[in-house]
């Protein structure tokens, strides 16, 4: 009976989906790549832009550059630098509150998905009444943001091209999401000469992020053949570069394309949606402060295992964009789980969450179920036990016992 409710839903919010058309960024790409879109945001009428990133990127000197570029195109800057992982509700209003003592017009943001994802929702708070915390859900926006620009440093969420953020209750100990195509920026610069830096394990985690947006809008019930393109494109370039760009960071031919593979991966998930390995990874996310590319990494072999009996033909088809040999569709889908658990293997990713305790299995569960039954449109419904026993399989050595 839940069952029948849950797809209900997923019809309705399909419906949704179908109906409200999500834009597209205009795209640059390339090396400086990032010159060319600070000439667009000049040209689109910018006179003061809000810049949101972190200390880090500030004192790595990648902030710098796009300042004086977008200062010699008399648009003036302001940074706010104060962006940690998992942006909350006070980050957003402070956030905000300088925006509006600058008096800037236009944000970009700068940096991984939290930079991004802050940046997205600073501009709506921007021109909205409302606090932070009351923008969370779906379609809450009433009035346009400020125009939002992106220059991703990090190829992983794909906040680029996307109509969410995430934002962390630190209270209710949650993410919650921003979802509206209104936060779709107008224009992002995929340049991967801001990536050639990135150490190997950021590298590894936010590129298993996209290749988990990838996978899940690719076996989601509202896929289309517009999603399934960009999923299988962005698999099969995942599969080919990540490796590459692990072992060599200068390789910027695999930054190029993980950059590309990421906003195609965002690009999907935007429409067909994503699945219980996000809705598991946002609790470890939550309660853990688990970099959330890592935590998609651990959990995807374990959702796979579990939706394959639902989902066989589809894992077939991300097995063969991945270049995993087999014979009939069941061999390819228990080929391409073992490609993910072999991927992470490679990239140093571990197959358990150091961090989990045992005791905090049944409510990591019930929250990650009420996230993914009221969001996401699923291949196959797991109930409160199927998910708890999931999710004990990724305890660390200490606590399995």
């Amino acid at each position: 009976m839940l069952t029948l409710l849950y797809r209900a839903r997923m019809v309705g919010l399909k419906a949704l989906v179908t109906l409200v058309p999500v834009p597209r960024p205009m795209l640059f790409v390339g090396a400086d790549s990032t010159r060319e879109l600070s000439r667009a945001i000049a040209r689109f009428g910018a006179r003061h832009v809000f810049i949101v990133t972190d200390a880090t990127l500030v004192e790595l000197g990648i902030i710098q550059p796009i300042l004086e570029h977008l200062e010699s195109l008399d648009v003036r800057t302001t940074v706010f630098d104060a962006v940690q992982p998992d942006p909350d509700f006070a980050l957003i209003d402070a956030g905000t509150a300088e925006l509006e003592s600058a008096g800037c017009d236009v944000v970009l943001g700068v940096g991984g998905g939290s930079p991004m994802d802050a940046a997205k929702v600073i501009a709506a708070r921007a021109t909205s009444n409302k606090p932070a915390a009351q923008l969370t859900g779906i379609m809450k926006l009433k009035a346009p943001p400020l125009p939002i620009y992106a220059i991703p440093t990090t190829a992983g969420s794909g906040s680029e091209v996307t109509i969410a953020a995430v934002l962390s209750d630190r209270d209710a100990k949650l993410k919650k999401p921003v979802v509206d195509p209104k936060l779709v920026p107008v224009a992002a610069a995929l340049d991967p000469k801001l990536m050639l830096g990135l150490p190997p394990g950021m590298t590894a985690a936010t590129g298993m992020d996209a290749m988990t947006h990838a996978v899940e809008s690719y076996i989601s019930r509202h896929a289309t053949p517009d999603t399934d393109r960009l999923a299988l494109a962005a698999v099969r370039m995942i599969a080919r570069h990540l490796p590459r760009a692990y072992a060599d960071g200068s390789d910027i031919e695999a930054r190029e394309a993980m950059a590309i593979a990421a906003s195609y991966a965002g690009s999907a998930f935007t429409k067909a949606n994503v699945g219980y390995v996000h809705a598991i990874a946002h609790q470890f996310g939550a309660r853990y402060h688990t970099p959330h590319g890592l935590a998609n990494a651990i959990v995807m072999p374990h959702v796979l295992d579990y939706t394959r009996p639902a989902a066989a033909k589809r894992m077939a088809e991300l097995a063969r964009a991945a270049e995993v040999e087999g014979g009939t569709d069941a061999e390819l889908a228990d080929g391409f789980i073992q490609r993910i658990r072999d991927l992470n293997a490679e990239l140093g990713i571990p197959d358990h969450l150091a961090d989990l305790k045992r005791t905090d299995v049944p409510a990591i569960a019930a929250a990650a179920l009420k996230e993914a039954h009221s969001l996401y449109p699923v291949p196959r419904y797991m109930n409160r036990r199927c998910c708890e026993a999931l999710i004990k399989r990724m305890l660390p050595p200490d606590e399995a016992g």
